[in-house]
């Protein structure tokens, strides 16, 4: 997962446009939006992240440094 690939999404795509995306990609489809990855697998994390990240501002009312700081965390955790 690329950060600042992250944060472009976040920045550029509405929920919507994201969850068309990861839909697109599960099914194997050329996405609607532009997601930089090498590969589907990539891509697909990228766009889960850029929409977890979307929904969780939205919902605590929080910038995308805070959101981004609590995916991260999540992630991490959910490693070790």
């Amino acid at each position: 997962m690329k950060i600042p690939v992250v944060k472009k999404l976040v920045e550029q795509y509405s929920v919507e446009d994201l969850s068309k995306a990861e839909e697109e990609i599960s099914e194997e489809k050329k996405p609607s939006i532009n997601v930089e990855g090498e590969d589907e697998g990539e891509q697909l994390t990228h766009v889960y992240a850029a929409k977890w990240i979307k929904e969780k501002m939205a919902e605590e009312d929080i910038d995308l440094n805070n959101a981004l700081r609590a995916y991260t965390k999540m992630v991490r955790s959910s490693i070790s």
